[in-house]
This record gives C-alpha cells, sequence and structure tokens, in this order.
C-alpha cells in the first residue's frame, strides 16, 4: 500500500463493532418496558379485586395493595415489583455490558414503574423497583437499603418516611460499596425522584395526616377477601 493511502473501510468488522453497542441499548429499552409491567394492577385483577389507582392513596405499590386487600396480594406485588428492577440488571451484568448500561437498565425498570407505557404511564412510587435494582448493582445496597427502611419503620412507623429516608442514603451506601461514577450517578437520579414521588407523603408527615404502618386495615382486607 502507497504512503498515505488510505485502508479500505471494513464494514464488517464496523457493523461487528457496534453490536454490542446496540444490544446493550435494546436491552436498556426492554429494562423499561419490563418495569412498566404493573405488579399490583395484575395481581389485583388475577385475585379478582379492585384496581388499586383507584382506591386508597392511589398508588399501585404493595403498601397501597396491603391496605386494600391484604398479605396475599401485597407480597405478589412486592415480588413482581423488587423482579422488575432486579432482572434487568442481572441480564446487563451477565452480558457483560459496561457499567454504564448496567446502571442505565436500573434506571430505565425504575422510570418504567413510575410512567408505565401499558397502563397510561399511571404508575408506583418505585421503592421496591429501586431495592431490585440496587440488588443487581451489589446485594450490600440492596441489604443496606431495606435495614434502613426497618429501623425507621420500627423507630417513626411510617413507610414513607423509611422509603424516603433509605433512598436518600442510598447514594452514600453505594458510595462506600461500589464508588464507581455510573452507579453514583444512577442511584442519585433514582433517590432524587423518588423522593419527589413522595411530595404527597412530605407534606402529610408535616401536617400530621400521614397513615401510620398498621396491620389491622390489612387484617380487615383479608377478612373481607
Amino acid at each position: 500500500m502507497k504512503r498515505g493511502a488510505h485502508k479500505p473501510l471494513d464494514r464488517a468488522a464496523l457493523r461487528q463493532s457496534n453490536n454490542p453497542m446496540l444490544i446493550n441499548i435494546g436491552l436498556v429499552i426492554l429494562a423499561y418496558l419490563i418495569g412498566s409491567v404493573a405488579s399490583a394492577v395484575i395481581v389485583c385483577r388475577a385475585l379478582g379485586l379492585d384496581d388499586p389507582r383507584e382506591q386508597g392513596s392511589g398508588n399501585p405499590g404493595a403498601t397501597n395493595v396491603l391496605r386494600l386487600h391484604g398479605k396475599k396480594a401485597a407480597a405478589l406485588t412486592l415480588c413482581g415489583d423488587v423482579l422488575k428492577g432486579l432482572l434487568p440488571v442481572l441480564v446487563l451484568r451477565l452480558v457483560q455490558a459496561p457499567d454504564l448500561f448496567i446502571a442505565a437498565a436500573g434506571l430505565a425498570a425504575f422510570s418504567g414503574h413510575l410512567y408505565p407505557v401499558f397502563f397510561g404511564f399511571r404508575g408506583g412510587k418505585g421503592v421496591a423497583t429501586l431495592i431490585g435494582a440496587l440488588i443487581g448493582f451489589h446485594w450490600l445496597l440492596g441489604a443496606a437499603f431495606i435495614i434502613t427502611w426497618l429501623v425507621m419503620a420500627l423507630l417513626s412507623r411510617y413507610s414513607s418516611l423509611s422509603a424516603i429516608t433509605a433512598a436518600i442514603l442510598s447514594p452514600v451506601y453505594c458510595w462506600l460499596v461500589m464508588p464507581d461514577p455510573p452507579y453514583i450517578t444512577g442511584i442519585s437520579l433514582m433517590s432524587m425522584i423518588l423522593t419527589w414521588r413522595h411530595r404527597g407523603n412530605i407534606k402529610n408527615l408535616l401536617s400530621g395526616k400521614e397513615n401510620k404502618i398498621t396491620l389491622r386495615n390489612s387484617q380487615e382486607a383479608q377478612n373481607r377477601h
């Protein structure tokens, strides 16, 4: 080859180099779609129960389902919401995607739960899905969130305050466990969004109108069904 001549473009190699990027992007989009599957709505429909978006707090999450329909429906909802955050992250880790895409998958699943395309963009507040994503990132992050929630719940008896506190501390836990910028950024974004989604609860906490955690109402709901 003469000096200064350009090497022929290897289009096959170029396509091959772009494939992992396209696959990772596709998996992040899939993570959003998985997050958009509203566990609470599906569980309640399957059990012949009223739509939680139309009763109680109007939030399609495990806490509202517990108050309305009892422990069984709430447990199924909780498991579904956690898996929505966990599975997409595990898939990206399985294909050895860069940390940026793994963190993006957790954020996408979380966003899908909040704004589900399949249910008119009326979603929940993201606590359980965030827990699933955190477990996928590193099990210690999920454990730290759950322990923080439990401690705050025992002290305050407020589910919302427990979730907000655990979410705010999650970026700190991430910095201590795995101080990688994509994860710190992703978790910080989810923490801020989750706190903003609880703005109504924060208002009620400040005014003393927030409902406390109680098994009495959930037991009454269980008896009705």
